[in-house]
């Protein structure tokens, strides 16, 4: 096997930033028909995954949980807030502070949504161990630069 020469390594097929982005793309339209009968689309799904784990946060530990700044989570708060199944309230530690808490909506949506990762396997033809390899893999990326 020979070494790749400079005009393999630009090859667009031996990017690895185009094999995450058009998977990444390809991953949120595998979801799409999976959630939109659950009236979420992709980010509002990781948004409600992060308070099904804990509710009340606060805008600010919502968005670190999702890796995403506090202005980009809270449009996808205003719209979780306006189906009804989040509600922003004020702090009981801190006044100020505004926290995020599943409404009794909210948290029946888990019910709904708790067959969704399975689905998400089924249409990817992965098994547990496999998903789990491809997203351990994908740990060194996440996080890797701070922003």
């Amino acid at each position: 096997m020979t070494a790749p020469t400079t005009d393999d390594l630009l090859r667009l097929d031996n990017q690895l930033c185009f094999a995450l982005v058009t998977a990444a793309r390809n991953v949120v339209a595998i979801y799409r028909p999976i959630l939109e009968p659950l009236g979420l689309t992709h980010p509002q799904y990781l948004v409600m995954l992060a308070l099904w784990e804990e509710s009340p946060r606060s805008l600010r530990a919502l968005a670190e949980a999702l890796a995403m700044d506090p202005a980009t989570a809270s449009p996808l708060v205003k719209r979780l807030e306006a189906d009804g199944l989040i509600e922003r309230r004020r702090s009981e530690q801190d006044e100020r502070r505004l926290d995020i808490a599943l409404t009794s909506k909210g948290v029946a949506l888990r019910a709904r949504a708790v067959d969704v990762p399975r689905r998400v396997m089924a249409r990817l033809g992965l098994t547990i161990p496999e998903l789990e390899a491809v997203r351990d893999a994908l740990v060194r990326f996440a996080g890797a630069v701070e922003l």
